[in-house]
């Protein structure tokens, strides 16, 4: 099989914007803010540890390894409520444990109030961009790139077949819509990443106990969608654009709420 010049192209272009994003959002907000850049560090072994190792183990477990919460979910709607919440549970947990770290770090210090929730998002959102997002596309790339070569058959010899047809099936599927659809989907997850943290810091800040099950409930209610969509309730087309249209209006929030921030920055440094 042969995937299209253009698509290669299209996810080529599509996973190097992902890539870039929060790097280059750093650049811009790291002199308006005074960023710190521990918490930018704080934010990537974050999402490391409690996404990829903590919420994965869980999830292995539940869905494979204990036949009794694999049976509970195979029904959608418990899918797709347990879905929500292991996500929602995890990260923010994770998100909370470090702040309060961050915050008594950052007691009195002449910052701008969300410039550590930008710094730490930035770093979170951009932890999830490349190791959700830029890794995996990566991968699929050069599987691309060796079917064009007619090598892509000798790479995958030691995978079972099904899992080379697999492969092959998802290289058929692939297109610029879909490189697209990918570049949407993982700039909306990275500012709701951004809006997340902007959430957690303020509620850590203010000392508010409440806020770590109101942004579990807030990351869940967000997660809901992706989880209907793996669950084949809604198609991917009805989530993305959703997600777009409430990125947009988390990024204005951001703006509207952080822009004359950076302004008192900028005076105090």
């Amino acid at each position: 099989m042969m995937v299209a010049p253009i698509t290669l192209t299209s996810l080529s272009l599509a996973t190097l914007f992902v890539a870039i994003l929060p790097v280059v959002l750093y650049r811009r907000l790291r002199g308006p803010f005074a960023f710190d850049w521990r918490a930018t560090i704080a934010g990537i072994a974050t999402f490391a540890l409690f996404a990829t190792v903590i919420e994965r183990a869980l999830n292995d477990y539940v869905l494979h390894g204990n036949a009794v919460t694999a049976n509970w979910l195979a029904n959608p709607v418990v899918f797709v409520v347990y879905g929500a919440l292991a996500a929602g549970v995890c990260e923010e947990v994770g998100r909370y444990i470090v702040m309060r770290m961050l915050a008594r770090r950052k007691a009195g210090a002449p910052a701008a109030p969300d410039s550590t929730g930008l710094a730490y998002g930035i770093g979170h959102g951009g932890a999830e961009a490349w190791l959700v997002g830029v890794f995996v596309q990566l991968q699929w790339l050069v599987f691309a790139v060796l079917a064009n070569r007619g090598e892509l058959d000798d790479h995958l010899a030691n995978l079972t077949m099904d899992a080379v047809l697999r492969v092959h099936l998802i290289l058929a599927s692939l297109s610029p819509q879909l490189a697209l659809v990918f570049a949407v989907e993982r700039a909306s997850a990275f500012v709701f990443q951004l809006g997340f943290s902007v959430l957690m810091w303020r509620g850590v800040r203010a000392g508010w106990w409440g806020i770590l099950p109101v942004a579990i409930v807030v990351h869940a209610l967000v997660d809901a969608p992706a989880a209907m969509y793996q669950a084949r309730i809604v198609p991917l087309v009805a989530v993305d654009g959703a997600y777009a249209l409430v990125a947009a209006v988390v990024a204005f929030v951001l703006f509207r709420l952080c822009r004359p921030l950076a302004r008192g920055a900028r005076t105090r440094t």
